[in-house]
């Protein structure tokens, strides 16, 4: 398959899980904080980090699912410019400490998922 079409059709599948995650976080977790956007970049960065792993270590995903499930699927998920946006609007709005705690929990959670999925990636190897 292309990669143009790979990247094309990964992209929208991530935007769509995007979308739902976030409706489904301000109805069932809080419509006041953005856990949306905030589960979909742990997700994706912990997701990329597995892929990154098993892709690095292993030959169980090839290059063009490495590409689908990266760059299409988890580009298309994760939202830097949503991230930035709901950060500003929080800033904007007074909430000062509100707006801190979700740069830290994004940033650093962000990174931690990353690490967890490369090196759960790494374990589920090493066993086998």
């Amino acid at each position: 398959m292309n990669r143009f079409l790979l990247v094309l059709v990964g992209g929208g599948l991530g935007s769509v899980l995007r979308y739902a995650t976030t409706l489904a976080a301000v109805r069932f977790i809080s419509p006041t904080f953005p856990f949306g956007t905030l589960i979909v970049n742990l997700a994706g960065c912990f997701l990329i980090g597995f892929v990154h792993g098993l892709a690095t270590l292993t030959t169980r995903i090839s290059p063009e699912t490495r590409l689908f499930l990266t760059t299409g699927v988890m580009g298309g998920m994760t939202t830097y410019s949503s991230f930035n946006y709901e950060s500003l609007f929080m800033l904007e709005q007074g909430q000062t400490v509100l707006a801190v705690v979700y740069i830290v929990a994004m940033l650093v959670g962000c990174v931690v998922a990353g690490l967890l999925g490369t090196y759960g990636a790494r374990a589920m190897v090493a066993s086998g």
